[in-house]
């Protein structure tokens, strides 16, 4: 059967033999006859018989012969392709049929293995006709395993390069049995190479590290994980991963660089392989090469954290040094580890299993860790992994979470960004699996929210202010689509964590978003109306809207670029489209916003990607009608009845309503139905009623009914909201005056005394008329039978009293009286209030000094009470000096401020917060400052005393080219002049001057504590200008007070001197002269109560060791624990004002203040005690300069201590220009050298109240100074008793105090022409050539209307 095909090999290979230069047309004809013939023999087994034998010789001839024909013709060595194929066929075919013989010589075996190399090359073009015919060639050698005999005779090189042909033309869409054809090939070398074994593992490994896992990778590992099996290349593996780690160095290999990476993918690959090998790793581990260490954490970690490998268990060891380099010397390997963490406790179940604790404990200490980047990416670990695991069993990593969310603490910006952007999507994969069902509810995840929002509270960083917060509250929180209820109930949970400085912040974000709408609103409105406005006014009115409206925004000058730009658009849509959704109260997020607007705006506008946080704010996008609605829902709802989230329910819908009340507008039934209920919320939605009434549509029988018994029966929180809900509700004034004598009638029945007082006092402030005609008889009333009467309680009748520890019940009770007086008269407008007040304000007084006579003495809590009722007396002071401040005398405000030392530490602690607060608010004299001064020098007194000075000093700052020159009464060094006169009637103050330092000390203590935060230049933040100003300020009034004596007791005069002495001098130390004098306040305004002038020259009562001593004693004990002072020598002057117009003097400071014409002996130690030198100034500056010193004179002035916002009441410009000055302000201008009665006129007719602002008008009323009682130690024929008789005054807003200036000027030019006498006759000064030269007088605002000017020939 054979015959034939063999008798046609002879014939071609005859006629292959006999061509000499035969073409290719013949050849390739003849080798396709050939490779056809030969396919179709087939192997012959071994010969046995002899017949068999001659058979297989006549075969091997045939056969032989074409052989011999290929090779003699060269065709081994033909440059055709398609020849060359063929020649490759038939070579195969050969080696196939003369197995095991190779069909060539030795010397032609190289040319046949070469020609097949190369039609192996040709493999990688699949689509190629004749790629079947090549594959199948591969696929015959592989079968042969012919390869081998390239080992036999020595072509190395030829193996090297299939070796890396086949690599290079693997395709993943290779069949199968292509890839193991070369599998097999390359196994079969390997398994008989000997010497070039390490070269063509090489070949191996470089494809096995590859980047990219294609077919070349997939090959790779298939030849490795096949050799491990069969552990052909195991100790080759082993031995050049073993000489890596032990010997890098010596090793002659290019991948000696990659090991790592071929140590993973090998045991990816065959993990048997390297068994022996991973313990060596530990080494690595310990390497000094940081990258070293780095590469082999990585390392370490996968092989963690394959799933089918228990490695942590299996290598304990490693495991144990893989844990040490979370705490390597090398940030790089720290945060390697944590990456590896990471992967391990994802993907591998069983490390987290078993190691899972392990893990998450070296994670936490990395949260801590000392540099940022650590910290960081520890972050994202942690939140990476609870976002995996939140619904497994989030138990165990509940404390990672709380350590995670501490970051949003860190001092690191990058760690603060980068923690917040992580938490909130740990938050909002939470709140997915909460609306899926898979999750309930947690504190721990609610709390992320919470201290997210505490970063507004990190002033470094502009990105973490309310205007960034409010677009992650409404934008970014919670998911796209998660419904407003579930929005709601998270929100709810939420709240149940608010501390005061989240609802504060919740109130800020809503406050400027309320605000921002307004604007827009006003701004849309004022559109329309633009043709009825002038083009001018019209622009300076959107400049001011857009200015206002950028501030709300994180880049405030990009916002209001981008608003103007918006308003030049003439296509309308855009603001209709803004008009509809400020108009809109609905729930929208911003993607519905800008999908929706998009199709009537388009995105060919300017600054289009500026819609987005434009929309944002303009769309009820994080409080809504709907939340309102969803809140009511769950109040009604709350099955559970969970007091703590019902509570913060109506906390939450309060916190909505107090900025957005009209999304109340259509739930009035709901609302009512949910007040019917019997709830412990029920106070606090009569508040929502306070806060929304307006907007809400009642049926007066419905509602009034339950307000009006809510102020009889209820709690006294109950009827303060109640009575400000029916105040909200507009009724008309008959109905305040019906149910204030209902009030009245049930006060005198003692029926719920303490309810029916909040309502009198509460219903006082919304209609005061009521109180006028029955004003003496409740005032009697509560001061007789409710304040002075003598209760007899038992001690077991003691209940809990509102932010203190226990009193008793009468002591309550005369507490509320106290606070409905109060309420009251802070209200009341009557003109025949006077005796009144004074009568209230003399039983206050008794209560701060004889506490004890208002109790039984067989009260057994009656001490708790005494110290209870001397702390309400001084609170209530503190809110009438708000209004009534002329009526408190000397000694009220003295016994008022000792409560700062009072014996109780509770009374002390909120008698203080209670003044700060106040003060912070502006709401209250200056002068009660003080008190931050006499209580022990702690930390809070000092942060109250330093946020005093830097608040006011800014605003009266402002302020000061508007006020009397001379006038520093809102300045806060001013307060020394209550604090001076104060300290003088200490009762250790010694009557003679002693030689006890400490005395002086412990006296003066209070004083060195205010010298000490007034020179702080940290505390104004570096501004050298507020500290100048306050320096000067101080001199003056010490200067000032030593030439001056006691207006209410002479004998006191001498300590009031002594004081300031010892004033100057511990000044004098601590500004050591860095800070020069801008100018000088020519008088200095001292309250006619406290001081008169005194003709007598200031001595001086301590020689200077004396005070040096007292002051080293002062500095030892008064200086705040903790705070090192700055004063302005120790910083850079690097104020503007400093830099330009800072007059250095040859004299002390001292001596440029001196108020007297002749030095004492005080000013010549300090003038000799200077060293500062006068810089040369220009001939215009020099002038300058000579124009701000003045003669140095002191005024007296009585008047109200509250800063000066009080706009005077002006109705009729003309005849009431005297009426325009405060009735309080009674000065009397006081001169060390005897000044004309009529220039004391002049002076004192410029002075001007200071007021502090009020939030609200109050009408003016009359207070005839004449009739006023003389407390404060005047005289009635004083000048200003006379002028400002029948004054009005009305308490305005900050804002309104401007026009008091010129009514000042208008007043002092017309008192100064008609008196026909200069108003300071004295403010003038020399120059170098003895001409005179103008000065602004001390006592006359300069306005630019009128200038008040004095001349003086010397």
């Amino acid at each position: 059967m054979d015959e034939p095909s063999l008798q046609l090999v002879s014939e071609i290979a005859t006629r292959l033999a006999e061509r000499t230069r035969p073409n290719k047309d013949f050849i390739l004809k003849s080798l396709r006859q050939a490779t056809d013939a030969l396919s179709e023999l087939k192997q012959s087994p071994q010969p046995k018989t002899a017949k068999e034998v001659k058979a297989s010789k006549k075969r091997e001839a045939a056969l032989k012969s074409l052989a011999n024909a290929v090779v003699s013709g060269g065709l081994l060595q033909h440059a055709d392709r398609d020849v060359r194929l063929r020649v490759a066929i038939c070579v195969t075919d050969l080696f196939r049929l003369m197995a095991p013989e190779p069909p060539f010589e030795d010397k032609h075996l190289r040319d046949a293995f070469k020609l097949i190399i190369s039609l192996f090359a040709d493999l990688a073009d699949t689509a190629s006709p004749f790629f079947s015919k090549r594959a199948k060639v591969l696929e015959t050698v592989a079968q042969l395993r012919c390869c081998v005999i390239m080992l036999e005779i020595n072509c190395i090189d030829l193996v090297l390069e299939m070796f890396n042909t086949f690599f290079s033309v693997a395709r993943d869409e290779h069949h199968d049995s292509l890839i193991r054809a070369m599998i097999s090939i390359m196994i079969n070398i390997l398994s008989e190479s000997e010497g070039a074994s390490q070269q063509l593992l090489t070949v191996i490994l470089r494809n096995i590290v590859k980047q990219k896992q294609d077919a070349a990778y997939q090959l790779a590992a298939s030849v490795i994980e096949t050799c491990a099996q069969e552990d052909e290349l195991n100790p080759l593996v082993c031995g050049f991963l073993t000489s890596c780690i032990h010997d890098r160095d010596a090793m002659d290999s290019e991948l000696k660089e990659y090991y790592h990476e071929i140590f993973f993918k090998v045991v990816w690959c065959a993990p048997q392989m390297l068994l022996d090998v991973v313990p060596t790793l530990m080494k690595e581990l310990l390497a000094d090469e940081v990258d070293v260490r780095i590469k082999t954490v990585k390392l370490v970690g996968k092989l963690f954290a394959r799933p089918e490998h228990h490695g942590a268990l299996k290598y304990h060891e490693l495991f144990v040094e893989f844990v040490k380099k979370f705490c390597d010397k090398s940030v790089d390997v720290r945060i390697s580890a944590l990456q590896c963490a990471k992967t391990i406790y994802l993907e591998n179940p069983y490390a987290r299993e078993s190691h899972g604790n392990e893990i998450i404990t070296c994670i936490e200490d990395r949260l801590s860790d000392f540099d940022d980047q650590v910290r960081k990416q520890a972050v994202l670990v942690a939140c990476d992994i609870f976002r995996s695991n939140l619904t497994t069993d989030p138990s165990k990593l509940m404390k990672l979470l709380s350590q995670a969310t501490e970051r949003l603490r860190d001092i690191k910006m990058n760690v603060r960004k980068s923690s917040l952007q992580k938490l909130i999507m740990v938050y909002q994969d939470y709140c997915k699996k909460c609306y899926e069902g898979s999750m309930t509810i947690s504190n721990h995840f609610e709390e992320i929210p919470c201290k997210i929002m505490m970063l507004c509270y990190n002033k470094d960083c502009k990105e973490f202010r309310s205007q960034h917060m409010e677009f992650v509250l409404a934008d970014d929180l919670f998911p796209k689509d998660l419904p407003v209820v579930e929005r709601i109930n998270h929100w709810i949970h939420m709240f149940s964590l608010f501390s005061f400085s989240h609802e504060r912040l919740l109130n800020t974000i809503l406050t400027h978003k309320r605000r921002f709408q307004n604007e827009m609103k006003n701004y849309l409105a004022m559109r329309k109306k633009s043709k009825e406005i002038c083009s001018e006014e019209r622009q300076k009115k959107i400049e001011s809207m857009f200015t206002k409206m950028a501030a709300f925004f994180p880049d405030s000058h990009k916002a209001e670029e981008c608003l103007h730009k918006l308003n030049q658009i003439k296509d309308n849509s855009v603001f209709k489209s803004l008009e509809k959704l400020l108009e809109e109260q609905a729930f929208t997020t911003v993607e519905q916003n800008m999908k929706d607007k998009h199709l009537v705006i388009g995105d060919n506008i300017p600054n289009y990607e500026f819609l987005r946080p434009l929309l944002s704010k303009c769309s009820d996008n994080i409080f809504s009608s709907e939340h309102v609605q969803c809140i009511l829902d769950y109040l009604s709802n709350n099955e559970n009845g969970n007091k703590d989230l019902e509570d913060s329910s109506a906390n939450l819908l309060l916190a909505i309503v107090r900025n957005f009340p009209s999304m109340m507008k259509g739930l009035e039934k709901q609302f009512q139905k949910l007040l019917e209920q019997i709830s412990p919320v029920n106070d606090k939605l009569i508040d929502v009623i306070a806060k929304a009434g307006s907007h809400m549509s009642f049926n007066h029988s419905d509602i009034f009914p339950f307000l009006k018994r809510i102020c009889f029966d209820g709690t006294r929180r109950q009827a303060k909201f109640a009575c400000s809900a029916i105040a909200a509700l507009s009724y008309e004034q008959s109905v305040f005056k019906k149910l204030y004598e209902e009030l009245i009638d049930s006060l005198y029945s003692e029926w719920n005394v303490p309810t029916i007082l909040q309502s009198m006092g509460c219903i006082a402030q919304y209609c005061v008329s009521n109180f006028e005609t029955r004003d003496e008889e409740i005032t009697s009333y509560i001061c007789q039978n409710i304040i002075q009467m003598e209760h007899s309680d038992d001690g077991h009748d003691a209940t809990s009293f509102p932010d203190i520890s226990q009193c008793s019940k009468s002591c309550q009770l005369k507490i509320y009286g106290l606070k409905a007086l109060v309420k009251i008269y802070l209200h009341y407008k009557g003109s025949h209030v006077e005796h009144n007040i004074n009568g209230l304000l003399d039983i206050l007084s008794r209560m701060l000094r004889e506490s004890d006579n208002f109790f039984s003495t067989s009260t057994s809590s009656c001490e708790n009470d005494k110290a209870h009722i001397r702390l309400a007396a001084a609170k209530a002071i503190l809110r009438l000096a708000r209004k009534w401040d002329f009526h408190i005398t000397p000694e009220i405000f003295r016994f008022t401020i000792l409560i700062a030392k009072d014996s109780s530490l509770f009374v002390r602690s909120t008698f203080l917060n209670k003044t700060q607060k106040l003060l912070k608010e502006h709401k209250l004299p200056i002068r009660f400052a003080c008190a931050f001064a006499l209580e022990d020098m702690q930390y809070q007194n000092y942060k109250y005393m330093t946020e005093f000075i830097k608040d006011y000093s800014i605003v009266a700052g402002r302020r000061q080219t508007s006020v009397v020159p001379g006038a520093i009464v809102d300045y806060p060094a001013y307060i020394l002049v209550f604090l001076i006169h104060v300290l003088a009637r200490n009762n250790d103050f010694p009557v003679e001057v002693c030689e006890d330092e400490k005395v002086y000390a412990d006296l003066c203590s209070p004083l060195f504590f205010i010298l000490q935060v007034l020179v702080d230049v940290s505390i104004v933040d570096g501004d050298l200008d507020i500290v100048n100003v306050a320096v000067l300020h101080v001199f003056s009034i010490f200067r000032a007070i030593r030439k001056v004596e006691d207006a209410v007791d002479v004998q006191m005069t001498t300590k009031l001197h002594m004081l300031a002495e010892i004033g100057i001098f511990a000044l004098n130390k601590l500004n050591h002269g860095g800070i020069s004098v801008l100018k000088n306040p020519g008088q200095v305004l001292l309250p006619s109560s406290l001081y008169r002038a005194s003709s007598k020259c200031p001595v001086s009562f301590f020689d200077e060791n004396f005070l040096s001593r007292v002051f080293h004693v002062l500095k030892k004990s008064t200086l705040p624990h903790g705070y090192a002072q700055k004063t302005a020598k120790s910083l850079p002057k690097h104020g503007h004002k400093v830099q330009q117009d800072v007059l250095k003097s040859n004299i002390n400071i001292y001596g440029v203040l001196d108020l007297a014409s002749k030095p004492d002996d005080l000013s010549r130690r300090e003038i000799a005690n200077d060293k500062s030198v006068r810089p040369n100034i220009p001939s215009k500056k020099r002038k300058k300069s000579e124009t701000m010193s003045g003669s140095g004179s002191v005024g007296l002035h009585e008047c109200s201590m509250i800063e000066k916002r009080q706009k005077l009441a002006s109705k009729h410009s003309g005849k009431a220009i005297d009426r325009n000055l405060l009735s309080s302000s009674d000065p009397v201008r006081s001169e060390s050298h005897g000044q004309t009665r009529k220039s004391k006129r002049a002076a004192a007719s410029t002075l001007k109240n200071a007021v502090t602002s009020s939030n609200h008008t109050v009408e003016p009323f009359k207070c005839p100074r004449t009739k006023l009682k003389d407390t404060y130690g005047s005289k009635k024929n004083d000048i200003l008793a006379d002028v400002s008789n029948k004054s009005h005054f009305s308490l305005r807003g900050p804002d309104e105090y401007s026009s008091v200036n010129s009514i000042q000027a208008t007043v002092t030019r017309s008192l100064a022409t008609k008196e026909g006498t200069p108003l300071n006759s004295e403010n003038t000064n020399v120059n170098e050539r003895g001409k005179y030269t103008e000065t602004p007088a001390s006592g006359v605002v300069n306005t630019k209307t009128y200038a008040v000017r004095t001349r003086r020939k010397v």
